[in-house]
């Protein structure tokens, strides 16, 4: 007897999504509905705020910040983390930084921003991508420690100018552990901007969050979550993983 063959990927995707609409049906109806209301619900108040203009407008707030830590931590992080992984002694003298980097948490660096520097927006995205930063760190460090000597080698045999080399020998063997960094990196920093907004800003999804909270509107607390998550799904889907799997086919293909 033939064994039965798998459901495509979308197939397998879209019946998983039902399974959790229903449920969160079912618990809806079993809880008091303000507590947990229904799917419905919820897509009432998506679409109220997205009709009054709200939700794009802190949606907007928001990403304009993920993406501007998300840039400013990948650029630091990874010339770190090169010079880390090339330098025996760059590493041994930044080790314990990183060390530090590593184990403090986000909601003291968020804190300590806010203290050090003012409830600024320069304060908020600086704080996000220190939090974001011994991770890129950490990841482009390995990736530099693992680069083929022989491919250098040969490089500086042919006497290929820095520019070539960095293009053509280092960036594609670093490409895999940039996108791995990337792709950690942003679901990492999009949760540490909600922390930073609910904290101290008067805008985005984080500042939208606290807000309903305080009115115990459950729906809207939701009904944002689900929009932003839907956001960075598609960035996900539609940026991130093309990039990840362009990346690893180098590798692939060097095997």
């Amino acid at each position: 007897m033939a064994a039965a063959r798998p459901l495509p990927r979308a197939a397998t995707a879209v019946l998983s999504g039902l399974a959790l609409v229903a449920a969160w049906t079912l618990a809806s109806t079993l809880t008091d509905a303000r507590a947990l209301p229904p799917p419905w619900a919820v897509a009432a108040a998506m679409a109220r705020e997205a009709a009054s203009g709200d939700l794009l407008r802190h949606l907007v707030a928001t990403l304009t910040r993920v993406v501007a830590a998300f840039v400013l931590a990948m650029a630091v992080g990874s010339a770190v983390g090169f010079a880390m992984g090339r330098s025996r002694a760059v590493d041994r003298a930044l080790d314990v930084w990183l060390v530090v980097l590593l184990n403090l948490p986000a909601l003291v660096v968020i804190i300590l921003a806010y203290v050090w520097f003012g409830l600024t927006e320069a304060a908020a995205i600086g704080a996000v991508a220190v939090n974001k930063l011994p991770n890129v760190i950490v990841t482009v460090r390995e990736g530099a420690r693992a680069l083929d000597p022989a491919l250098d080698e040969m490089a500086r045999a042919f006497r290929l100018p820095l520019r070539r080399r960095l293009a053509d020998v280092v960036l594609p063997q670093l490409r895999p552990y940039l996108a791995a960094a990337a792709r950690s990196g942003l679901s990492l920093v999009w949760k540490i901007v909600l922390v930073v907004e609910l904290l101290g800003r008067s805008n985005g999804v984080g500042f939208q969050l606290s807000m309903f909270f305080q009115l115990f509107d459950v729906a809207s607390i939701l009904a944002y979550a689900l929009a932003f998550v839907l956001v960075m799904l598609t960035i996900e889907v539609t940026v991130l993983q093309p990039i990840e799997q362009r990346a690893n086919r180098w590798r692939v293909h060097l095997r």
